[in-house]
C-alpha cells in the first residue's frame, strides 16, 4: 500500500528500529512511500532497511540517554528532511526484581531509558513540531500500567511517570496542532524479552519462591516468542490510522489482551471507589459538605 498522491509524504522519527516495534513501524511506513530517520545505538543493525530505501531513509546513531546523540539525530534529520512530522518514542527496557532490593543503579537505568530519554527526545523535537505548527508524538508505554504484577515495579512506575507527562503535554501542545498519543502494547511477538529484559537476583530468602516462579514464566516467554498473540506488522498499521485520524487517541490499547487488561483495571477501580465511597466522601469540612447536598423543590 502507497500513500495517494494528494497526501503530502510525511517524515517520522523513530527510537529503537533495530527490532521490534520499531522495525516494523519503520518498515511499514517506508513501504507507503513516506520518510523515515532510522534511530539505533547501533547503526549497523539498520544499514539494511536504510539501503532499501536510500532517497527515504536517514541511519543514524542514537541512545536515548546520551544527550549530545539525541541533539545531534535531531539536527541531522532537520537538516536533511527540513522537518519531523511524526516523533515516535519507541526504545525501552525492562528491568524486573522485587521493589526492596533492585539495584540503585538498574533503576535509575530504567528510568534513563523509558522516562528522562524520552524526555530528551521530546525537548529536542518539540521546537521544530511548534514552529511548523503541526505533528503526532507517540509514546510507548505498556500493559504493564494496568496490571500490578509483582516484578514489575520499577518498569511499570517509568512508563506510568511517562505516561504522566504524556497526558499534560497533550494539553500543552494542542494550541500548536501537535497530538500526543499514548502507545500501549500487550504480549507482541517481538525480542523484547530475549534483547531487553532483565531480572535481577534476590538475596533475600523470603522472596525467593516469588522471584523462582517468575524466571518459569519469563524463560518459555523469552524461547517462545513465536506463541505471543500480537502481530507487530498490524501494530504498525493501527498506529498509522491513529496518525492518520483527525481525531486520535490519547491512548492506543494495542492487543486483546491490552483490552481485556484494561476493561479489568477500570472495573476494579469502580468497585473499589464505590466500596469505599462513603468513607471517601467523609473528609470534607462538615459546612462544605452540607453545602453539596442538595434541598427538594
Amino acid at each position: 500500500m502507497v500513500i495517494s498522491s494528494d497526501k503530502k509524504p510525511r517524515v517520522w522519527f523513530i527510537t529503537g528500529c533495530s527490532s521490534g516495534f520499531g522495525r516494523a513501524l519503520a518498515e511499514t511506513v517506508l513501504e507507503q512511500g513516506e520518510t523515515v530517520v532510522l534511530t539505533a545505538r547501533n547503526p549497523q543493525q539498520i544499514k539494511d532497511l536504510a539501503a532499501s530505501f536510500p532517497d527515504r531513509t536517514l541511519a543514524v546513531q542514537l541512545d536515548v540517554t546520551k544527550p549530545e546523540e539525541v541533539r545531534e539525530a535531531v539536527k541531522q534529520a532537520i537538516a536533511n528532511f527540513g522537518r519531523i512530522d511524526v516523533l515516535v518514542n519507541n526504545a525501552g527496557c525492562e528491568v524486573a526484581g522485587v521493589i526492596e532490593e533492585v539495584p540503585d543503579k538498574e533503576v535509575r537505568r530504567e528510568f534513563e531509558t523509558n522516562f528522562f530519554g524520552v524526555l530528551e527526545v521530546l525537548r529536542a523535537v518539540l521546537p521544530h513540531m511548534r514552529q511548523q505548527r503541526s505533528g503526532h508524538i507517540l509514546n510507548f508505554s505498556s500493559i504493564a500500567c494496568f496490571d500490578a504484577g509483582a516484578g514489575g515495579g520499577i518498569y511499570s512506575s517509568s512508563k506510568l511517570a511517562l505516561e504522566g507527562i504524556s497526558g499534560s503535554l497533550a494539553n500543552e501542545v494542542a494550541p500548536f496542532g501537535i497530538k500526543v498519543t499514548i502507545v500501549e502494547p500487550g504480549w507482541f511477538r517481538t525480542d523484547f524479552f530475549r534483547r531487553s529484559y532483565v531480572l535481577t537476583d534476590t538475596q533475600i530468602e523470603d522472596y525467593k519462591p516469588l522471584i523462582n516462579e517468575i524466571r518459569q514464566q519469563i524463560i518459555p516467554v523469552q524461547e517462545m516468542k513465536d506463541m505471543a498473540p500480537g502481530d507487530p506488522r498490524k501494530a504498525a498499521l493501527a498506529m498509522i490510522k491513529v496518525v492518520d485520524s483527525d481525531n486520535p487517541p490519547i491512548r492506543l490499547a494495542l492487543g486483546a489482551d491490552t483490552v481485556e487488561t484494561v476493561e479489568g483495571a477500570l472495573e476494579f477501580m469502580k468497585s473499589e471507589l464505590d466500596a469505599w465511597r462513603e468513607v471517601s466522601m467523609s473528609t470534607d469540612f462538615d459546612e462544605v459538605a452540607a453545602e453539596k447536598i442538595e434541598v427538594p423543590s
